[in-house]
């Protein structure tokens, strides 16, 4: 797994090699941050934005945007071993401090008083996953989201989940098995 543009261009991310961890192909991030950087759709430049990574793993996707200009990049996994890696990539590629690690479950994060608000959100979780959309629920609640946002969710393409009621969806594109969701809060 490799950094695919940026100040880190090139450089190696470990990743876990298990079942119960989906590491983001390279293909499918490269074609997240094609649409981010070039879709008349998106609003939301990656350059000194704020960023919330939910179900992170080893943090290709904050990583990435670290990479490509990214102000800051709250990381939040629940996995003890896929954090191991996260805190390791991090500290090997020397980015830490623009970064915050968080262990623990999504919900009980979210549920505290959150002073920041971003301005992308990535969720990346487990496909058998639909605790996600109540973590969504609560970033619209608790409100801590910039008027200038976008959510991006990974998902399997045969996964039906109903998103309405909180998102507007923007975009939704599909890449082999994945399917990718771009949406603002409504």
């Amino acid at each position: 797994m490799r950094i695919i543009s940026g100040k880190l261009k090139g450089r190696s991310i470990n990743f876990i090699k298990n079942f119960t961890t989906r590491p983001l192909k390279d293909l499918v991030k490269e074609n997240i941050f094609n649409i981010l950087n070039h879709s008349n759709l998106i609003k939301v430049k990656i350059e000194h934005s704020y960023i919330l990574d939910l179900y992170s793993g080893t943090g290709s996707f904050g990583i990435e945007c670290i990479s490509r200009g990214g102000k800051k990049v709250k990381f939040i996994e629940q996995d003890n071993v896929a954090l191991n890696i996260l805190k390791e990539n991090l500290n090997r590629l020397k980015i830490i401090n623009q970064s915050l690690v968080i262990n623990g479950k999504i919900e009980n994060i979210l549920n505290q008083n959150q002073k920041q608000k971003y301005n992308i959100f990535f969720l990346d979780p487990p496909f058998s996953d639909k605790d996600f959309i109540k973590n969504l629920n609560l970033i619209k609640i608790n409100k801590i989201y910039k008027d200038n946002h976008i959510v991006i969710i990974h998902r399997d393409k045969k996964t039906e989940d109903e998103l309405d009621h909180l998102i507007s969806t923007v975009l939704v594109k599909q890449y082999g098995r994945s399917k990718i969701i771009f949406g603002v809060f409504n």
